[in-house]
């Protein structure tokens, strides 16, 4: 199977698990990339049995309204009982390095609201220490340079994303380098530096569930 036909496997997974654990009604939550996507388009059909979605970025936004599902802002929302999204890398733990997209703070707070956290992935995103994808750090702008020394500081080479500003506003920071084998020793670590919005560790806050996308099927983790 290709990358892509893994990707739509386990998004319909996650639209089935879906349509038989979130109510009638109820509100769902939405992630950010190319896996989200596919789980988007296994969803339109689902779209009349759910009041809407939680997006976690413009672009998750334009794609559910291009299917004809609403849209509502998270502040008008108190319950999500499922959040589907990717990761860049998940350990065996549900940690995770996610933000290759670029909308960790977004997704991180509909993860908080979520009562369960559904992550999509292929077998490729599944590692024994994360720390070989780039970790995103979300900062304010001004406090780039200053953020860039105390990452450098932890172990981590920090390079500015180029030409790339967030839903929010800021800047991206991808720590290259990092072996990380206290995912939530570091996620608060970093979170304290002064000037971080967030970062891409989701390990305070990890998984419920991994469907995992292999070439003899999807399987559950978790």
């Amino acid at each position: 199977m290709t990358q892509d036909e893994l990707k739509q496997a386990v998004a319909q997974a996650a639209a089935d698990y879906v349509a038989q654990h979130a109510p009638a009604g109820s509100i769902i939550g939405v992630g950010t990339g190319s896996t989200a996507n596919f789980f988007i388009d296994a969803l339109a059909p689902l779209k009349d049995k759910y009041q809407g979605a939680v997006a976690s970025s413009e672009a998750t936004r334009i794609r559910l309204e291009s299917h004809g599902i609403r849209v509502l802002d998270l502040n008008e929302v108190d319950d999500i009982p499922v959040y589907v999204d990717g990761a860049d890398e998940i350990d065996s733990g549900l940690n995770m390095i996610k933000g290759g997209g670029g909308a960790l703070t977004r997704e991180k707070i509909v993860a908080a609201v979520a009562r369960t956290f559904v992550c999509i992935a292929d077998r490729s995103k599944l590692v024994g220490t994360m720390g070989k994808f780039p970790l995103p750090v979300e900062v304010i702008p001004m406090a780039s340079a200053h953020v860039a020394r105390q990452l450098t500081k932890l172990g981590g080479t920090p390079v500015q994303r180029a030409g790339f500003v967030t839903d929010n506003g800021n800047l991206i920071l991808d720590v290259h380098g990092l072996a990380i084998t206290d995912p939530k020793g570091l996620e608060t670590q970093i979170n304290q530096i002064a000037g971080v919005v967030t970062n891409g560790l989701f390990a305070l806050r990890p998984a419920n569930l991994l469907l995992l996308g292999t070439a003899e099927g999807v399987k559950s983790i978790g």
